[in-house]
C-alpha cells in the first residue's frame, strides 16, 4: 500500500491517461483491500511529511469510501467498514483524531471529515462511545486554537450528519462547549467562526435547552451579539443562525424579536456586505414563510372546527412599516452581468417582497403603490426593472377585487414595456405579464388590453431566450385562463392561429437555451388541451406537423453519437410526445383514422428509447390517451405493446416510469372494459410483485391499490379469483399508522388510505353489479372497521373522509336487503355522516354524505 500517495498524487495529473490509471487502480485497492486501503489512506492524512494537498486527497478518500447520499449505497458501505478488523478500524480513527492538531489547515478540516463520516456509522449503534467527550476535551486546550477550530468543525460536521436523537444525552455538555466557542469575548476568529458553525448544525437537537429560557436567552444572547462582529464571516454564520432558529422555534421568538432582531435583522439587511444582507433578508423570507404554514394550519384547524395547535404572531405584519422601504431599496441593487445561477441581493428582495404579500395580504399595497408609481418611468434602468418587480411580486396574496384596478392601471405601461431598451427591464415585465395572465387575466379587458398585449408577446418571441420564456408562460396562462374546450367559441379564439403558428415557429429553433424551445412545446400544448370548438381545426393541423417531425427525428436516432445530441433528441421527442398527448385527449375520436400513424410512432419511439426514462414516461402518457379514443380498438394493439408495459412495470429503479405503467392499466381495463379480462391475470401478478418490491419508491404504492379498483369495474365477476388476496393486501395496507409529528409519512398514509378506498369503491361497483355482492359479505366488518379508523384519524383529510362516506354508500346499495343493517346502526356511522354533511368542508363531500345518508336509510329500514 506504499503507493497510495503516489497513486493520489497521479490522479490531480494534467495527463488525462494518468488520472485514469490512478483512478481506476484505487477503485480497485478499495475493492480487493478495504481495509488495508482505509490504513494507508490514513497514514498519508496524519504524516506531516505528505503535501498539504495530499493529505486533503487521502481524507477525501476515506470519506468518500464510507458515505453516500443514496441509502442502499450507504448501508453497504457502513457494512465493509463494519466488517474490517477492530485494529484497524481503531488505528484509522487514531490517525484522524491526532491530525485535528496537526499545523496544516486544510488536513485539520478535512480530519473533521472523515470523524464525522466514521461517527455517522459507529455512533448510532453504540460504538465510538468516547468520541465526543474526546471532542469536548479537545475544545478545552486554550493554547491550541488551530485544535480547537478543527474539532469544532469536526463537531459541527458530526451533528449534520447524524440524527438528533443519537446525540441528544450528550446535547447539553456539545452546546456548551459551542457556545463557549461562539462568544463575542473568543479570542481566535477561526475558533469563534467554527463553534457558529458547529452552533448552526447543533439548533435541532439542543430542543430541551431552547425550552428553558435561561439557556435560550444565553444561546440568543451569544448570536445576536455575533451579528455585530467585526468579521464578516461571522456575521453571515450568525444570521445563518438566527434563520433556522426562527424556522425551528418561531414560537419561542417573541421575546427575542421585541428586543432585538427587527432592529438586528434590518441592520443587517442595509449592511455594505451583500454576503451578510442575503442572510438578513432570508431571516424575513423565513418569518414569512412560516407565518404563511400558520394560516394554513389555521384555516385547516376551522374546517374541522379544531384550535390550531400554534399561534401566528404576526411578525412580518408589525415589521412591514420598518422592513418594506429597506427591500424596495435593495430592489435597485441589481447586477447588470449576474447569470441566473447567481443569488444577488435584488433577488432575494424580490422573493422575500413576495412572501410578504401573501403573509400580510392587502397591507403591502398602499405602501408599495408609490414606489412603482415614482420608478416605472424612470431613466435608470435600475429603477424601472425594481418598479416591475415590485408590482409583480405582490400580484399573489392581496385581495383580487384591490388589486384588479391598479393591473388595468398598470397595464398599458407594461405592454409598451415590452419593448424597453434595457433586457432586464423587458425580462421582468415579461414575467410581471405572465404573473398577470395567470393571477388575474379578469383584469385582461377583452378590446382594450388583449390585442395589444398578444401583439406584445408575440413580438416577445423574437427577444432573448429568458424573455421567450416568460412570454411562452404568458401563453400557456391565457390558454388555460381564457380557453375552454367545452366553449364554441372564446375571446381568444380570434388569436389562435396566430399563436400556434409564431409558437410552431420558434421551436424550430436549434437551440434550447434557458428551456425556451421547451417552454414554446408546452404552450402549444396548454393551447391544445383547451382549444374551443372553432379552434379544433387549428389544432388539428398542429397534429400532423409534430407527428412529422417525430417521425423524421425518430429516422435517425441511429445516428446520435454525443451526449449532447442524445440530450437534445431525448428533450425533443418528450416534447413531440406531450403535445400529442394534448392533442389526442382534445381531438378525442376524430383523431381515429390516424390511431395507425400514432400508435406506430409510440411504438417504435419506445423501442428503440431504451432506458431513457423521460421519453419513455412521455410516450406511455400518449398510449394512455389513445386508450380513451380507441375504447375496445385499442386491443388491436395490445399485443405489440404488452411487452414495453411489463417491462416499465419491472422498472421499480425508474418508479415514476413505473407509476405510469401502473396509470396504463387503469386506462386500458377502462378502456375495454370487461374484453381485458384475458390480460387481468398477468395485470395483477405485475401489480402484485411491485407492492411486494424493497426497492420502488412508496408514493407508486398508493395508485398500485387504487388499479385494483380499475381492474374489478373492467372484468366485473371475473374479479372474482382475486377477490380474498386483494381485499387482504387491502386490509393490510390500511392497518399502516402514521408518527404525528411525521409530517411526509402523514401525508403518505392519507394518499394511501384514498387509493385503499378507491379499490374497495371498485371492487364493490364489480362485484355489485355483475351480482356476486355475497362473496363479498365476509370481508364487510373488516371494510367497515377500515373506513372507521381512516375517518376517525387526527389527520384525515377531506378527500378521505369523502371517499370514505362515498363507499358507506356503496355498502348501502350494494346490500339494500339488511345483510350488513346492524354494522351500518353503528353510531360512529350516524355520526359520520352527520359531519360530513354539516362541518365546513367541500361541497362535493357534503353532497356525497347527503346520498350516503339515504343509501344507508334505505339499507336500515
Amino acid at each position: 500500500m506504499s503507493n497510495v500517495v503516489e497513486l493520489l498524487s497521479a490522479t490531480l495529473s494534467a495527463d488525462a491517461a494518468a488520472r485514469e490509471n490512478a483512478t481506476s487502480s484505487l477503485e480497485r485497492l478499495a475493492t480487493e483491500s478495504f481495509g488495508p486501503y482505509l490504513d494507508a489512506l490514513s497514514s498519508a492524512l496524519s504524516s506531516s511529511a505528505t503535501q498539504s494537498y495530499l493529505r486533503n486527497a487521502a481524507g477525501l478518500a476515506i470519506k468518500n469510501a464510507l458515505s453516500a447520499r443514496d441509502t442502499s449505497r450507504q448501508e453497504d458501505l457502513a457494512l465493509k467498514w463494519l466488517a474490517t478488523e477492530p485494529a484497524t478500524r481503531n488505528k484509522i480513527k487514531t490517525d484522524t483524531l491526532q491530525t485535528l492538531a496537526s499545523e496544516d489547515p486544510v488536513a485539520r478540516n478535512v480530519a473533521g471529515q472523515v470523524v464525522a463520516a466514521v461517527a455517522a456509522i459507529e455512533l448510532p449503534i453504540g460504538q465510538w462511545n468516547d468520541l465526543i467527550e474526546t471532542m469536548l476535551q479537545y475544545v478545552g486546550h486554550a493554547d491550541n486554537p488551530g485544535l480547537r477550530q478543527a474539532t469544532l468543525q469536526a463537531i459541527g460536521y458530526t451533528c449534520e450528519t447524524i440524527k438528533p436523537e443519537v446525540l441528544a444525552l450528550q446535547s447539553n455538555q456539545i452546546l456548551t462547549a459551542v457556545v463557549q466557542g461562539a462568544r463575542k469575548e473568543e479570542p481566535s476568529t477561526a475558533v469563534q467562526l467554527a463553534a457558529i458553525h458547529a452552533l448552526f448544525n447543533s439548533l435541532e437537537f439542543v430542543r430541551e435547552n431552547f425550552e428553558r429560557e435561561g439557556e435560550r436567552n444565553y444561546i440568543m444572547q451569544v448570536v445576536c451579539e455575533a451579528t455585530q462582529s467585526t468579521s464578516s464571516d461571522i456575521q453571515i454564520s450568525a444570521f445563518e443562525c438566527l434563520v433556522r432558529i426562527m424556522h425551528l422555534y418561531y414560537d419561542k421568538m417573541k421575546f427575542y424579536m421585541e428586543r432585538a432582531l427587527f432592529g438586528l435583522t434590518i441592520l443587517g439587511m442595509r449592511h455594505e456586505d451583500e454576503r451578510v444582507a442575503l442572510q438578513a433578508v432570508e431571516f424575513w423570507s423565513t418569518v414569512c414563510d412560516e407565518e404563511i404554514q400558520l394560516a394554513l394550519e389555521s384555516q385547516e384547524a376551522a374546517e374541522y372546527e379544531d384550535v390550531p395547535l400554534r399561534e401566528c404572531q404576526y411578525y412580518a405584519k408589525i415589521a412591514l412599516p420598518e422592513i418594506l422601504p429597506v427591500l424596495l431599496q435593495l430592489l435597485t441593487h441589481q447586477e447588470e452581468d449576474a447569470t441566473e445561477d447567481e443569488w444577488t441581493v435584488s433577488m432575494a428582495a424580490a422573493t422575500c417582497l413576495a412572501l410578504l404579500a401573501q403573509s400580510v395580504g392587502d397591507g403591502i399595497v398602499t405602501p408599495i403603490i408609490p414606489f412603482v408609481e415614482n420608478h416605472i418611468r424612470s431613466s435608470n434602468w435600475r429603477h424601472r426593472e425594481a418598479a416591475v418587480m415590485a408590482f409583480g411580486s405582490i400580484l399573489d396574496g392581496p385581495d383580487i377585487t384591490l388589486l384588479e384596478p391598479l393591473v388595468k392601471e398598470a397595464l398599458p405601461i407594461l405592454i409598451e414595456m415590452l419593448q424597453d431598451p434595457t433586457d432586464h427591464v423587458k425580462d421582468t415585465t415579461a414575467w410581471a405579464l405572465a404573473k398577470i395572465t395567470d393571477a388575474l387575466v379578469s383584469s385582461i379587458r377583452p378590446d382594450e388590453h388583449l390585442p395589444r398585449l398578444i401583439s406584445a408577446l408575440l413580438a416577445g418571441l423574437n427577444d432573448s431566450p429568458r424573455i421567450v420564456v416568460n412570454c411562452c408562460w404568458a401563453f400557456m396562462n391565457l390558454g388555460e385562463q381564457l380557453g375552454d374546450e367545452s366553449a364554441p367559441s372564446t375571446t381568444l379564439s380570434q388569436y389562435y392561429e396566430t399563436i400556434v403558428t409564431a409558437l410552431l415557429t420558434y421551436t424550430e429553433k436549434s437551440s434550447n437555451e434557458n428551456q425556451c424551445r421547451t417552454s414554446a412545446y408546452e404552450a402549444l400544448s396548454i393551447l391544445s388541451a383547451h382549444a374551443p370548438e372553432d379552434c379544433v381545426q387549428v389544432i388539428s393541423g398542429l397534429t400532423f406537423t409534430i407527428i412529422e417531425r417525430s417521425e423524421r427525428l425518430l429516422s435517425m436516432a441511429d445516428q446520435i453519437l454525443g451526449q449532447d445530441d442524445r440530450n437534445n433528441y431525448d428533450e425533443l421527442q418528450s416534447n413531440f410526445c406531450a403535445v400529442l398527448t394534448s392533442l389526442v385527449r382534445r381531438i378525442g375520436t376524430d383523431l381515429k383514422p390516424m390511431a395507425d400513424r400514432i400508435m406506430s410512432l409510440m411504438l417504435n419511439l419506445i423501442r428503440v428509447s431504451g432506458k431513457s426514462s423521460s421519453i419513455l414516461e412521455d410516450a406511455f402518457l400518449c398510449v394512455g390517451a389513445m386508450t380513451s379514443v380507441l375504447e375496445r380498438d385499442f386491443q388491436l394493439y395490445l399485443p405489440a405493446f404488452l411487452p414495453f408495459l411489463q417491462t416499465a412495470l419491472n422498472a421499480h429503479q425508474e418508479y415514476q416510469l413505473c407509476g405510469v405503467g401502473v396509470g396504463l392499466i387503469g386506462d386500458i381495463c377502462r378502456a375495454l372494459g370487461e374484453t381485458s379480462l384475458p390480460y387481468a391475470q398477468s395485470f395483477m401478478e405485475a401489480l402484485l410483485q411491485d407492492l411486494q418490491s424493497t426497492v420502488l419508491h412508496r408514493s407508486v404504492k398508493p395508485p398500485i391499490l387504487s388499479c385494483f379498483g380499475d381492474i374489478a369495474m373492467a372484468v366485473g365477476a371475473g374479479f372474482e379469483p382475486f377477490l380474498e388476496t386483494t381485499v387482504n393486501i387491502l386490509l393490510q395496507a390500511g392497518a399502516t399508522r402514521a408518527d404525528p409529528s411525521d409530517y411526509d409519512l402523514i401525508e403518505y398514509i392519507n394518499e394511501l388510505r384514498e387509493g385503499i378506498l378507491e379499490a374497495y369503491t371498485g371492487i364493490i361497483g364489480a362485484m355489485k353489479t355483475s351480482g356476486k355482492a355475497d362473496a363479498l359479505v365476509p370481508y364487510v366488518p373488516s371494510i367497515l372497521t377500515f373506513i372507521h379508523l381512516a375517518v376517525t384519524d387526527q389527520d384525515r383529510t377531506d378527500p378521505v373522509i369523502r371517499s370514505s362516506v362515498g363507499l358507506l354508500g356503496d355498502l348501502a346499495e350494494a346490500y339494500p336487503n339488511g345483510q350488513i343493517k346492524n354494522a351500518l346502526l353503528s353510531e360512529w356511522v350516524s355520526e359520520l355522516l352527520k359531519n360530513a354533511r354539516t362541518r365546513s368542508g367541500s361541497a362535493d363531500t357534503k353532497r356525497t354524505a347527503k346520498w350516503a345518508k339515504e343509501m344507508v336509510k334505505r339499507a336500515t329500514q
